[in-house]
């Protein structure tokens, strides 16, 4: 049986990588991707990791908030935009605008600006990188077969997230070239600018409308329609009982890996020290990323077989269940290696959940409505992480180090489960998803 599916799976990843515009979306997807941990993380070590700066947990959990908020300011702008314009010229346009911003954060970095500013225009790089990711996901169902999503996601979200760990090493190999201070983190950020200017190149080569959307279901001022997007979104998902079982999932993950990730940067910052060939602070956080990205890199491999065999729900629940035994028996020793380990279950079970609901919102939820629904989604589960990161800021220790919290993320796994399973009431057909 599991031969015949692995089978079933690789002729499906084949057939998906022989369409053109599919392939298209991949680059597009890719060089955005890039750019984004190659910014993310130049802008980590910028603030965080530069001996001319110092940080404390407050500054850092800031640091956090600057990477997430634009998700959720942006979220319902980008939702109601992505509904009613040409989705190819959205694409295009923000990433233009990415690549402006960035370069006045390079100049800012290059002149010693405080923290403050920083942040500020890095808010502004990352509401444009919104909706690029919005913008990607919604148009995903233009081009590939409705019984190929959750194939076609576990290809792209996959494989992007991976490159956005290969640009975060490329920014972690910057720093050592052009140096640690402000003017090394400066040179680093600007080769974003190159990974944005070329998603513009693959995005101007598709026709216009290609990407939807193929009806309009908004009010005749733009403005009326980005103020109801949310309020729209959140009706459209109530909607489908399968897509807030799933909300409820991912809100639980989201919550735990804020805790888990501003725990990480203090230990490798404050308490780590190198264990062998493992080392610690901005490298360690470089390592981390690499075990996250082949958890991601596998979750991407195994989901659609697993759901082939399982089910979606099974498999939903399995992953939350496995994550919070990886956090007591990997994050509760609070050792380098360990803490690796943690980190490759925790990004890897949380991408199974997030392709799972990811192919549910696109099947059940319209065209018209769906760039809304994907925004309240990015919404709520930035809002949650940054909520759980300002919390964990308040009781963490300086140093990171804290069993406790560890304990919290195990619990939030398994109210995830519990709520997960209230949610999936509603739909009747769950069990045979």
């Amino acid at each position: 049986m599991t031969a015949v599916v692995d089978e079933k799976q690789k002729v499906l990843a084949r057939q998906l990588l022989t369409l053109r515009e599919f392939r298209r979306l991949l680059y597009l997807r890719f060089s955005s991707q890039w750019a984004d941990g190659l910014f993310q993380t130049g802008l980590a070590g910028a603030v965080i990791f530069n001996p001319e700066r110092g940080a404390d947990p407050l500054t850092i959990a800031t640091g956090f908030a600057t990477l997430l908020l634009p998700y959720s300011v942006v979220g319902p702008f980008a939702g109601a935009l992505l509904d009613r314009w040409d989705r190819r010229k959205v694409l295009v346009v923000a990433s233009l605008l990415r690549a402006v911003l960035i370069l006045f954060a390079t100049i800012g970095l290059l002149a010693g600006l405080p923290s403050g500013p920083l942040f500020l225009i890095s808010l502004l790089v990352l509401g444009a990188t919104r909706f690029m990711g919005s913008g990607l996901s919604a148009a995903l169902p233009h081009l590939v077969p409705e019984r190929t999503l959750v194939q076609a996601n576990a290809i792209a979200v996959t494989l992007g997230s991976v490159v956005a760990v290969v640009g975060g090493g490329c920014a972690i190999g910057l720093r050592k070239i052009f140096g640690e201070d402000d003017f090394g983190s400066g040179i680093t950020t600007s080769f974003a600018i190159v990974g944005t200017l070329l998603a513009v190149v693959f995005a101007l080569r598709y026709e216009r409308g290609r990407l939807g959307p193929d009806q309009v279901d908004e009010p005749s001022g733009t403005v009326v329609a980005v103020a109801r997007g949310l309020i729209d979104g959140a009706k459209a998902a109530w909607n489908a009982p399968r897509v807030i079982a799933g909300f409820v999932a991912l809100l639980a993950h989201r919550a735990s890996q804020g805790i888990a990730l501003l725990m990480a940067v203090l230990l490798m910052r404050y308490y780590f020290t190198d264990y062998g060939w493992l080392k610690a602070g901005l490298t360690g956080l470089g390592e981390i990323a690499a075990f996250a990205g082949a958890g991601i890199f596998i979750a991407g491999v195994i989901t659609p077989k697993l759901v082939e065999r399982f089910g979606r729900h099974k498999v939903i629940v399995g992953s939350l269940l496995v994550v919070a035994a990886g956090m007591a028996g990997l994050g509760l020793p609070m050792v380098l290696p360990t803490m690796l380990g943690a980190a490759f279950l925790l990004f890897g079970a949380g991408q199974v959940i997030k392709l799972c609901v990811d192919a549910v919102i696109q099947a059940d939820i319209g065209d018209e409505s769906i760039g809304r629904v994907f925004s309240l989604y990015d919404t709520l589960l930035n809002v949650m992480q940054v909520a759980s990161i300002a919390v964990a800021a308040a009781i963490v220790p300086a140093n990171g180090y804290s069993h406790g919290l560890i304990v919290a993320t195990i619990v939030l796994y398994l109210l995830g489960v519990v709520g997960y399973l209230l949610a999936s009431r509603r739909d009747h057909a769950t069990h045979v998803v």
